[in-house]
């Protein structure tokens, strides 16, 4: 009679089995479903995927407390940890636990060099492809707005990266206005996130585009080297400016945007600068403007003030003349009739004509005064006329000097391979490929042997 086994003694006979044919070897693979248990030990699944991002093959993985402690210190040395998505070469034996009959692999090591050699490897593909397909400096050419006071927002709802850069545009005291869309900045999802986010942010009506996230390590941040977050942060509408927390590495994000700043809190101080730049020119205009009216006006007080002496001078010969009547009528009092009446005729003659006098000063000031206001009016208006004509014609010859204006004209720019604009033929070399820039494209060209 053949022997029956318990399962303990079977599931002990498997995993023998399958440590003696199966030795330790180096394994490759993308980490998903990661999660610790309450011992310490780091479960995760070991997958393979294909070329349209299938699974072919998957392995049930874990890390013993007692390695994962060792491997977490050589991860750290060149800024790594382990990330779901992230693809990783590992050192493990196989297993078959008896509890839950499962087969699963033993992690005992994994090489830095592997994940940091293939990030480092598709870094430089995504790269090369954004520069052929002129991506790569597309949303740089964007013009930023001088006032971007309407901002689009992509970062983890709640997280710290969103609380420090709302509250510092808070705090500057310019009314921004943010429109926020939440997305994951690190696992699984937030490749697809970031795209979908950013393919959102072309229907609002904002002056730019900020996408932060609070730090992390390289594989924390891999997703920010992403050909297809790349290519949608290309397409944007309206400048992009990144914060993403690592001030040593640059993502491939941070080199198709069109600013790039260390961290979230940076990011919204280059926008309160942008808005306080823009604040302070429009008071150096306007004080400008100020001084250019207040000569004119400095000059009609100073005549107003001449006039106001002339006519105390005019009130005080009238006084005078006044006081010599007074004067003269006691004289005549104490003389005889006849007299008092000649004296009183003389007097009546005198006083008519000190009373015409007096009037005709009284209106020759009233009407140079008159004529200062409107020659004051007249100048300040002339002067507000040529400075609105002068800002006129600066914005005229500014559209009248734009690149896209000349472009439509029928010029062209010409750049070699390297983005360069090639300004003699010399420049040209045989076999290279050119770009020409007309008004509504680009025309690629290649260049032959003459």
């Amino acid at each position: 009679m053949e022997k029956t086994y318990r399962i303990s003694e079977f599931a002990s006979e498997v995993r023998s089995a399958l440590r003696a044919h199966l030795p330790a070897a180096w394994l490759s693979g993308e980490v998903q479903r990661l999660r610790r248990s309450g011992r310490g030990h780091l479960y995760f699944e070991l997958v393979e995927k294909g070329p349209r991002d299938d699974v072919l093959a998957k392995l049930e993985a874990v890390i013993w407390r007692s390695d994962l402690e060792t491997i977490e210190q050589e991860l750290a040395k060149s800024d790594q940890h382990l990330v779901e998505g992230v693809e990783i070469r590992c050192r493990a034996e196989v297993d078959f636990y008896a509890p839950f009959g499962r087969l699963q692999i033993v992690v005992r090591r994994v090489d830095p060099g592997f994940t940091l050699g293939l990030l480092s490897k598709r870094r430089r593909e995504t790269l090369e492809a954004l520069r052929r397909s002129g991506f790569l400096e597309r949303n740089q050419s964007l013009e930023l707005s001088e006032v971007p006071l309407r901002v689009g927002l992509i970062t983890s709802f709640d997280s710290a990266a969103y609380h420090d850069f709302v509250s510092t545009l808070e705090q500057s005291g310019y009314g921004f206005r943010v429109e926020f869309l939440h997305s994951a900045v690190q696992g699984r999802e937030a490749e697809s996130e970031l795209a979908t986010a950013l393919r959102r942010a072309r229907s609002l009506e904002i002056d730019c585009l900020v996408m932060i996230r609070g730090g992390g390590s390289r594989t924390d941040l891999a997703v920010f080297d992403s050909r297809r977050v790349a290519e949608e942060l290309a397409q944007a509408r309206v400048p992009v400016i990144t914060g993403l927390g690592h001030e040593i590495d640059q993502a491939v994000a941070d080199l198709v945007a069109h600013t790039r700043t260390k961290t979230p809190t940076h990011a919204a101080e280059f926008l309160a600068a942008r808005v306080r730049s823009s604040d302070t020119r429009l008071a150096e205009l306007a004080a400008r403007v100020v001084r250019s009216a207040r000569a004119p006006l400095a000059g009609m007080r100073t005549s107003l003030r001449e006039l106001s002496r002339e006519f105390s001078r005019a009130r005080y010969q009238v006084s005078a003349g006044a006081s010599r009547l007074q004067a003269l009528l006691r004289r005549l009092r104490a003389s005889s009739g006849a007299r008092l009446v000649a004296a009183a005729g003389r007097s009546e003659a005198k006083r008519s004509q000190l009373r015409a006098v007096a009037t005709v000063r009284v209106h020759e000031a009233e009407s140079r005064i008159d004529q200062l206001f409107v020659r004051a009016s007249r100048s300040t208006r002339a002067d507000l006329r040529r400075q609105r004509t002068h800002f006129a014609n600066l914005e005229r010859l500014c559209r009248q000097l734009s690149p896209e204006r000349t472009l439509r004209r029928g010029f062209s720019i010409t750049r070699g391979e390297d983005g360069k604009v090639l300004r003699a033929a010399a420049q040209a070399v045989p076999g290279s490929c050119l770009r020409t820039q007309l008004a509504d494209g680009v025309i690629k060209s290649r260049v032959e042997p003459q």
